[in-house]
């Protein structure tokens, strides 16, 4: 009886360790079937470089990754600024459809935010109301696409800046932060790394003020709406110099890749969040802000092909999705241009928006088509250009303004610092890429303003445009009585080693840490994504529950 009992635990001691083999080499081969996916979201440049005919900038690393993608000459973001341009990116939604179109509204900028609202604010909206520093709550069906990753088996990572209008959550990013690393995943996970460059962002118009320019001033190309004088030219050539530097950057990263190994295996995008630095361009709702440069490099299919499909910063995320052949949810307002959903439908038409930007408002809808833009401003009292004090810091912004003071701007100069504006505006794209010549009032042209109007109409009333809700009012609906709304503790039950966890918050994620020991966790401890029950045979688990623009709740700590 004894030997037939050993025998018996041997074979089910065989058993197990072949269960456990086959389990493994099944979790590994799923691994390596699912692509790797890294986005290059680089800070404030037009698509002033070579694959798009302007070669002022010497960007070799670019050139090369270029010659192997497909270069997307139609692409927009929602928002010609920073956070409003980012939130639309993370969620797949507009920014005036869940409440992120004001720039901006805290001060959630890199990692997880600093969660810190007591600050001063100097945003005032359209009534005078002061607005405070706070964290946007979008609807409960919105949340960070990673998500749907994660929950997939995807390690997800975002080096560093997020600038969502609201807190990064735990369950969005398995690292997140300056040393956030696809290296650092499990052997063959597939993973989707975020790197944010922010060299050729604004603010190092004026940070690199004592650098040496790379590209000289006397042969950059400038737009027809700047005077030729020294100090413009000076600053044109910074913008080009970064972005050699973000040039650089780019190729030291492929680098990266090729040395593990995954180059030929990985999906690389690169574009910019929004238009170029300069003066007309970041904040701008005209092609000079709205209009990116972006690629994406396919490794199955490497080869140089220009794509003119309208493409908007909506559709990356349900985009990523579809490449790793993950469903598309329903409340997504963007479309799949690649992979298996990819939409057979085609865009029309991209739609931008332009509200509080810092200390100054104004509300404007632009829709674009291949042929034409269309502009519709909502406050006419209000002049076309917006005297944002942090632009202020570069050099030809101030020339700039003094010049029309002094009233030796040209005519197209000065069409973007008019005092008034039209309550619509009318521009032919091919004989007016600058957009300075307003034909509203051309008969010429009344049926295609009709059905850019129309367009505009029934986006606004598909996504529901909340933009003519003050930002007061708005407000007071997400955070009543000035209080940041709390996530609930979740329910959660153990049962036979099996840990299920349930929201008690409308719209709520959860996340948890397993630990062989009793400690505080902080948001850097690896939170994983609740999915479906957990298994803890002993030790530690700690839970907690978040949604966008909620405070999370408390930490929830179980010892098994």
């Amino acid at each position: 009886m004894l030997i037939k009992y050993y025998k018996n635990q041997m074979f089910r001691s065989f058993i197990r360790n072949l269960l456990l083999i086959y389990f493994l080499l099944i979790s590994s081969i799923s691994f390596s079937q699912k692509p790797n996916i890294i986005w290059i979201t680089v800070e404030d440049i037009s698509p002033t470089l070579s694959m798009y005919g302007d070669s002022t900038a010497k960007t070799p690393n670019l050139d090369e990754l270029a010659s192997e993608s497909l270069i997307f000459t139609e692409a927009f973001t929602t928002v010609g600024v920073c956070s409003p341009s980012r939130s639309s990116l993370i969620t797949g939604m507009y920014p005036v459809s869940i409440g992120t179109h004001q720039m901006r509204t805290g001060k959630d900028v890199f990692g997880w935010g600093s969660r810190d609202y007591d600050g001063v604010s100097n945003a005032i909206d359209v009534n005078g109301d002061s607005i405070p520093l706070h964290s946007v709550v979008t609807p409960p069906e919105v949340k960070c696409f990673t998500e749907y990753l994660r929950a997939e088996g995807y390690y997800c990572t975002n080096n560093s800046k997020t600038d969502y209008q609201f807190a990064a959550p735990v369950t969005a990013w398995d690292q997140n932060g300056n040393s956030a690393h696809w290296k650092n995943r499990e052997k063959n996970q597939p993973f989707f790394s975020v790197f944010n460059f922010d060299v050729t962002h604004e603010s190092k118009m004026w940070l690199h003020r004592d650098k040496p320019l790379t590209v000289k001033p006397g042969l950059v190309p400038l737009p027809p709406y700047f005077p030729d004088t020294e100090t413009v030219r000076n600053d044109v050539a910074r913008n080009y110099s970064n972005i050699e530097l973000l040039d650089k950057m780019v190729g030291n990263l492929i680098k990266e890749l090729k040395a593990d190994g995954l180059f030929d295996k990985t999906y690389i995008f690169f574009f910019s969040d929004h238009g170029g630095p300069l003066p007309r361009g970041k904040r701008s709702h005209y092609e000079s802000g709205l209009k990116v440069p972006m690629m994406v490099r396919d490794p199955y299919e490497k080869k140089i092909r220009y794509v003119d499909d309208q493409i908007s910063f909506v559709d990356l995320a349900p985009t990523t999705l579809s490449l790793t052949g993950l469903n598309i949810p329903d409340h997504f307002q963007g479309r799949a241009f690649m992979g298996e959903k990819k939409s057979e439908i085609l865009r029309d038409y991209v739609f931008g928006s332009g509200d509080r930007f810092d200390e100054t408002y104004d509300r404007v809808r632009s829709v674009i088509s291949k042929e034409f833009i269309y502009v519709k401003n909502y406050y006419t009292n209000r002049p076309a250009y917006k005297d944002v004090l942090y632009r202020k810091n570069i050099d030809m912004t101030n020339e700039m303004l003094m010049l029309y003071k002094e009233d030796k701007l040209n005519s197209d100069q000065k069409y973007w610092y008019r005092e008034s504006k039209t309550r619509e505006e009318f521009y032919v794209r091919s004989e007016d890429p600058h957009s300075l010549k307003n034909l509203i009032s051309d008969e010429r042209y009344e049926d295609e303003i009709n059905k850019h109007r129309m367009a505009l109409k029934n986006w606004q009333d598909e996504i529901n445009d909340i933009g003519a809700k003050s930002e007061k009012k708005h407000l007071d609906s997400m955070w009543p009585r000035g209080i940041q709304p709390k996530s609930s503790k979740p329910d959660v039950t153990v049962k036979d080693k099996m840990v299920t966890i349930k929201s008690n918050t409308l719209g709520s994620s959860n996340a948890f840490i397993i630990s062989d020991n009793d400690f505080e966790p902080s948001l850097d401890d690896g939170w994983k994504l609740y999915n479906e029950p957990i298994k803890v045979n002993k030790g530690y688990i700690y839970i907690i529950s978040t949604r966008l623009g909620y405070e999370d709740s408390e930490i929830i700590k179980i010892k098994l």
